[in-house]
């Protein structure tokens, strides 16, 4: 799966935070200055592309809405983190977080405990 840009995700959160949006409404969630309509609509466009965003017609415009749920796309990037950087080792990830301090035992419990109960 694609890895988003910082404006990308921006993007992304909009969608999946407010469901089906024009252009013209996208833009309204831009901090000032606003970037030109334009602009967002080759990046909401490139994102289409990408597999990322879908849209329908609705007037003469489009009505666009996220095509990969929050989920997809965290699992998705977990996935290739995992098999990029831990040589496809879950269990390396893990090591990783615990010698960093990033995940307690007491969270690590839990995990064990949502593995064995299969929630």
């Amino acid at each position: 799966m694609k890895r988003l840009t910082e404006i990308e995700t921006f993007i992304m959160e909009q969608f999946w935070k407010n469901g089906a949006l024009t252009v013209s409404e996208l833009r309204e969630f831009y901090p000032d200055p606003k970037p030109h309509v334009n602009t967002i609509s080759t990046r909401v466009r490139i994102l289409e592309n990408d597999g990322m965003i879908g849209h329908s017609k609705e007037g003469t415009g489009f009505r666009y809405h996220a095509a990969v749920s929050r989920e997809e796309y965290a699992n998705g990037n977990l996935g290739s983190l995992v098999s990029n950087c831990f040589g496809n080792s879950y269990i390396s990830a893990v090591s990783a977080l615990v010698d960093n301090e990033k995940i307690s035992v007491d969270e690590l419990e839990e995990l064990v405990r949502r593995i064995r109960s299969g929630k």
